[in-house]
């Protein structure tokens, strides 16, 4: 899978085993991938900024790709995975790295900085903005209170009954779909019905992802299925309850954000007003950016790689 000098190994990290792709010698930039990915979404940066001198690493986070996937749902909270990254770190001799995360690799970038910013020298982050802790209210209350119980984080809350639903539908097509059709608005996914009447529409591929391409998400998903990335979302609740001791606390290393506006994230109630760039910058003090590119949906990296490789490098060929 997507050779040209992509090296893989595997590394012990907190008590499990984390695959890597990596490429290049230089300053290690850490790329972070989300849901439903793996390493593999970051080909196109890997190979990128390999020739620009740096040493990019993609992990595969635990639960997905040929990681480690832990049985117990409890087992993903942001200190387990940050946990996995320092691990990384240490095993490959990083002291102190760049950061790329995109969609839950986005939220582990920001955690990995606000609990060791001491091993972040600068981050950019795609999609999902750094989110402050609401000391009151449960996230998933929150979901619900807003959205119902069908917007699709309420309803990956129940272990194995989505994936159920997933598996009667088509890996193929799951991912087909959340790829190429997900609306740039709240996404709801309802019990039974999940993803029924879309399926059935034709759907061509985007320019920027070819048949081949698709096929290596749905090789590795049939081999994982969906359980370990979204035991992420069934964490939530356990999160803030974890993080109460950082309530209120800053986000202290050199940020710069990206979405796109067709990003569902972007078109969540309340989110463009959080990525103001001065309510932001009260979490994030040493935010430089906040870049909104039009046009542009979820998967921004592979979408608009080209573009996006090069907000990066501008950003950390300062440091």
């Amino acid at each position: 899978m997507e050779g040209n000098g992509i090296e893989h190994r595997t590394v012990r990290a907190n008590g499990i085993n984390i695959h890597l792709a990596e490429k290049g010698e230089g300053p290690i930039i850490l790329f972070l991938h989300g849901f439903p990915e793996f390493w593999y979404s970051w080909r196109h940066q890997l190979h990128a900024f390999a020739s620009l001198g740096y040493r990019a690493v993609a992990p595969d986070l635990r639960g997905y790709g040929d990681s480690d996937a832990p049985a117990d749902v409890n087992s993903y909270t942001y200190f387990h995975v940050v946990g996995d990254l320092i691990g990384v770190l240490d095993a490959i001799g990083a002291d102190k790295v760049f950061v790329v995360g995109h969609d839950w690799g986005a939220l582990m970038a920001w955690y990995l900085s606000l609990f060791r910013p001491d091993r972040v020298k600068a981050l950019v982050n795609l999609s999902v903005a750094f989110p402050p802790r609401d000391a009151m209210n449960k996230p998933v209350d929150t979901f619900r209170a807003f959205y119902g119980d069908e917007y699709y984080i309420c309803r990956f809350q129940e272990p194995r009954a989505i994936e159920a639903e997933f598996a009667e539908i088509g890996i193929d097509k799951v991912l087909k779909y959340t790829f190429t059709s997900v609306p740039a608005a709240p996404f709801y996914l309802p019990k039974g019905k999940a993803l029924r009447e879309q399926i059935d529409i034709p759907i061509t591929l985007p320019s920027w992802l070819s048949e081949d391409e698709l096929k290596c998400y749905v090789t590795q998903y049939e081999k994982t299925g969906f359980t370990g990335g979204l035991n992420y979302y069934r964490n939530f609740d356990l999160n803030w309850e974890l993080t109460a001791p950082w309530a209120g606390s800053k986000v202290e290393v050199p940020a710069k954000f990206i979405v796109g506006d067709l990003d569902l994230t972007y078109n969540t109630p309340g989110f463009k007003e959080n990525i103001n760039f001065d309510v932001m910058k009260q979490h994030v003090p040493l935010l430089v950016d906040v870049v909104v590119m039009k046009g542009v949906g979820h998967f921004v990296q592979e979408e608009k790689a080209d573009e996006i490789n090069q907000l990066i490098h501008d950003f950390f060929r300062k440091f």
